[in-house]
């Protein structure tokens, strides 16, 4: 994908394609056509483009590439749960995770390859960071899903942090919610943060979809230790952003917990998350956790997290605990796209 020497056309804004044909001295609707045949049909190169001249299709070529790619390999869970690999240039790949449950079915997509941000219980902050995805690179990974026409949400909680790569983020859910692109509900799409508060509010402030927000624990220290960024954006300050951000009715605030045995899930722990959370409208969704090579954490066990959930609940805090999925094939974000690189080298 990213990789290649002409540049993608998949990935491209509608406005930029208006500039792309305006430079070839085409008529502006000539990007809507264009726009057409990258979002609403599965073509395989720029030739399939039938309702353009071979003239125009073939100046297209010389500067373009279509710019999609299938998965180089999947692996399917016992569950139901498919885990697929793309690559994201020379060595280096990413990974979508497919979930079906009953009438939902959610892809999990990554935004960068590798990660910077190191918390201690990742396997893709392990990798280092290893690059930016392009918008084309990250909705490859809904275009070219075998399922895709099954889908009912995606999440962008794979590899990578994607507020630190808001504009190709930004890009991507653009195009999803688009007329012109894919003409979904931004209510089927989520996004998953760690918390960088600038990008987050023009996040807030450029998309109708929902928030989630990694958590983990409400103690400053705590978070510290398992989250590197508690240094430069306090979870305290993150709170009040979203507190202060006019959210309507239809969009929804989340976030993420881990629970780790005899490090967050204490009657302290539900004491101190219900005071942080005071008059913010949100859910919170424990996960179990499932230990990554050479980590000191431990995931609580079932009874911990239940009555963690039902300390919660009593507290006024609509609580859900996520289900397991895909554990026997390595569904932990990076744990598959690590072992390909470690196979690969």
């Amino acid at each position: 994908m990213g990789h290649l020497e002409r540049e993608g056309l998949f990935g491209k804004t509608l406005e930029e394609l208006h500039v792309i044909v305006e430079q070839m001295g085409l008529p502006r609707y000539v990007g809507g056509q264009i726009a057409g045949w990258l979002y609403k049909k599965q073509i395989g190169s720029i030739d399939e483009m039938t309702n353009l001249s071979a003239r125009v299709r073939g100046a297209l070529g010389e500067r373009f590439v279509l710019g999609l790619a299938d998965p180089v390999s999947f692996q399917e869970s016992v569950d139901g749960t498919k885990k697929y690999l793309f690559q994201a240039g020379q060595g280096k790949f990413v990974e979508a995770a497919y979930i079906p449950d009953e009438e939902r079915a959610t892809l999990c997509i990554s935004s960068q390859v590798g990660c910077k941000m190191g918390c201690l219980f990742c396997m893709t902050g392990r990798q280092g960071f290893q690059g930016q995805l392009t918008a084309g690179e990250i909705l490859n990974q809904v275009h070219r899903l075998p399922e895709r026409e099954k889908l009912t949400n995606v999440v962008y909680m794979g590899m990578g942090e994607p507020f630190d790569n808001l504009e190709e983020v930004l890009r991507c859910i653009e195009i999803l919610t688009a007329d012109w692109g894919y003409g979904w509900s931004p209510r089927r799409i989520t996004v998953s943060t760690i918390g960088i508060i600038p990008a987050m509010q023009e996040f807030l402030n450029r998309t109708q979809a929902h928030l989630a927000v990694s958590l983990h624990t409400p103690f400053p220290e705590e978070r510290r230790m398992l989250m590197p960024v508690e240094k430069v954006y306090p979870l305290s300050e993150v709170i009040e952003t979203i507190r202060s951000f006019d959210w309507g009715r239809q969009r929804r605030i989340s976030f993420e917990y881990i629970l780790f045995k005899g490090l967050n899930d204490t009657p302290a722990h539900v004491k101190e998350l219900a005071r942080v959370l005071n008059k913010v409208r949100c859910r919170i969704n424990l996960i179990r956790f499932h230990p990554i090579p050479d980590t000191p954490l431990q995931g609580s066990d079932d009874q911990t997290v239940l009555a963690f959930k039902d300390a919660l609940t009593k507290k006024g805090i609509l609580t859900t605990v996520r289900a397991s999925r895909g554990q026997d094939i390595w569904a932990a974000c990076g744990l598959l796209s690590t072992r390909e690189i470690v196979r690969k080298a």
